[in-house]
């Protein structure tokens, strides 16, 4: 079987796919997309694909080139340092390709060039802001 989403993707294509069939006035439980998903996925329903994407292998690795976002930042860097922490959640450093200014005011900055942050199998931080944007989001 090909590579799968992360289970946070899966989520977000089930929602897109309700919110098009309301707009095609066609109403459709959260739960029955969920399985809709799974299918497409290969699998018999959402409790057997969440299983079976949620015991997949962290999709980071040592020296791996990543983007995303830090606090609301673009970045592009390297993963530097990784460990596994045993309940689906990586330990991971990144070194930023040039310097992240995490302050979004005009009177100062505070620029970043490395970064340590726990990320779960969706590759994001549990941690928010208090906007309820995760800390750091990769899209490896």
């Amino acid at each position: 079987m090909t590579d799968l989403p992360s289970l946070y993707a899966l989520k977000a294509q089930a929602k897109q796919l309700k919110l098009a069939l309301a707009t095609k006035g066609q109403g459709m439980a959260h739960g029955q997309c969920l399985d809709l998903i799974a299918r497409q996925h290969g699998h018999r329903d959402w409790n057997t694909l969440h299983a079976r994407a949620g015991n997949m292998p962290p999709a980071l690795r040592m020296g791996q080139r990543v983007t995303g976002r830090y606090l609301g930042q673009p970045f592009t860097g390297e993963v530097i340092a990784m460990a596994a922490m045993g309940d689906a959640h990586n330990r991971i450093t990144l070194r930023f390709d040039k310097a992240v200014d995490v302050v979004p005011f005009d009177s100062f900055s505070n620029f970043r060039k490395q970064v340590n942050a726990v990320v779960t199998r969706d590759l994001r931080t549990v941690e928010e802001t208090s906007d309820g944007t995760p800390h750091l989001v990769l899209t490896a």
